[in-house]
């Protein structure tokens, strides 16, 4: 009997801890919600039940493991930095989550290609303005040897290194990423057509020797050589050996890889600049930098060849109007671009992009609009919407071609020894799928 009452008094005992407990579990979650709900209607702050159970113990919270970033590496010399450029960052980038940029020294540049046209700061400014770049990593060797390799991998937590298709390659004839390739960290992209800072620098040399030479004063045919992808002709019909001017064809699907792709909000500060951005430079990125800190939209308007020869003279632009706008567009700091912007900013353009501020640098290639009868910004003017904004840097386009003036010799002979690899490229290039 004691033996049966034991049992009984503790299935009886059990099943009323069972149920009071069942009853305060029911309560609780009953007067937990009410709290809850409570909370929403009297404005008492106070946690929701799914906050409050993983505090109880009651339910164990999830783990999440974030997904490991996979950082891509890049280096080069950036020197006249062109859409060709930004192209190659932009798909880099495409190949990672991350992208890290090294920026050859001087130094290195002139031990193994010859003297840079701009110097290592102001291709800095250049790489860390390009939209697609997270990281850039000053003074990176010309080629990538075993120590800096390691470093990559352990310091900067680099996965993949990258470079073009087009074969690099060091005075002695090596591949300079062979000890990437041979450690499995190296990804191809492809290289883009139609630009290379030889043939720019010899776009230059070109106008130069024009200038030198008044062997032929249609200068304005030079500029159409440039634009149609034709090199300049020497008399005995043979084409120069000083540069290969390849033929840039944009296509839409470029120019789109290239845009943001986003509108202005409706209630968006629109900022509005424009200009020729020859030869894209480190001024033209500080001074749209500070640009894009006056509002919330930057609006950029890119004037044609034909209106750039007609305010500069017969020998600029040195970029046709295509490869301009690209490179702007690769900047951060832009939102968008007018590709063929007019010369004149009149009220009705003002009123179609909803702009509200026009500004213009204080270092530009003309800089005496206010003396001039017919004021591109008189509109803005009058609508007290025109401000000048102090400029970071003086250099300018005409800067760039006084350097390459100044050293014409040296540069003539660097490009002389890169027309034959640019030759050799052309010569064996097939085609590769992707971008």
């Amino acid at each position: 009997m004691g033996a049966f009452w034991d049992d009984c008094s503790s299935s009886a005992g059990s099943f009323f801890a069972q149920r009071i407990f069942g009853g305060f579990m029911g309560g609780f979650v009953l007067t937990a919600a009410l709290v809850s709900l409570s909370s929403r209607i009297l404005g008492v702050d106070v946690s929701p039940l799914p906050a409050l159970l993983p505090a109880l113990g009651l339910f164990s919270r999830r783990k999440t493991s974030e997904k490991k970033k996979i950082r891509v590496y890049m280096d080069g010399c950036f020197d006249m930095m062109h859409y060709g450029h930004a192209n190659a960052l932009r798909q880099a980038r495409a190949l990672g989550d991350e992208l890290v940029v090294g920026v050859v020294s001087d130094e290195e540049i002139i031990a193994n290609k010859g003297p840079p046209v701009m110097s290592l700061d102001e291709r800095m400014v250049m790489v860390s303005g390009v939209k697609w770049v997270d990281e850039v990593i000053p003074g990176a060797p010309y080629a990538i040897n075993e120590k800096f390799m390691k470093k990559l991998f352990t310091v900067y937590n680099i996965d993949y290194i990258i470079h073009g298709d087009d074969p690099c390659l060091l005075p002695d004839g090596s591949d300079a990423y062979e000890l990437a390739k041979k450690a499995g960290r190296y990804k191809q992209i492809k290289r883009t057509e139609g630009v290379s800072s030889t043939d720019i620098v010899g776009r230059m040399l070109l106008c130069i020797r024009d200038r030198q030479s008044n062997e032929n004063q249609n200068h304005a045919s030079l500029q159409r050589e440039f634009s149609h992808g034709h090199g300049n002709k020497a008399e005995n019909g043979n084409t120069t050996s000083s540069t290969r001017i390849s033929n840039f064809l944009p296509t839409s699907r470029r120019i789109v890889q290239f845009s943001n792709g986003k509108g202005p909000g409706p209630h968006a500060r629109i900022v509005y600049m424009d200009g020729a951005f020859d030869l894209f430079h480190a001024g033209h990125v500080q001074i749209l930098r500070r640009a894009r800190e006056l509002g919330d939209f930057l609006l950029v308007g890119i004037h044609t060849d034909q209106t750039v020869s007609s305010n500069r003279g017969p020998h600029h632009p040195i970029m046709n109007l295509h490869e301009r706008s690209l490179s702007v567009l690769a900047c951060r700091y832009v939102d968008e671009v007018i590709i063929g912007a007019p010369w004149t900013v009149t009220k009705d353009m003002i009123t179609t992009f909803n702009i509200s501020l026009v500004v213009h640098g204080t270092v530009a290639e003309n800089n005496d609009l206010t003396s001039e009868e017919n004021d591109p910004y008189k509109a803005a003017k009058e609508l007290g919407i025109f401000r000048v904004i102090e400029s970071p840097l003086t250099i300018t386009t005409t800067t760039i071609i006084k350097r390459i003036f100044a050293n014409h010799e040296a540069y003539k002979k660097r490009n002389d020894r890169k027309v034959e690899s640019e030759k050799k490229y052309y010569e064996s290039k097939v085609f590769i799928s992707g971008d």
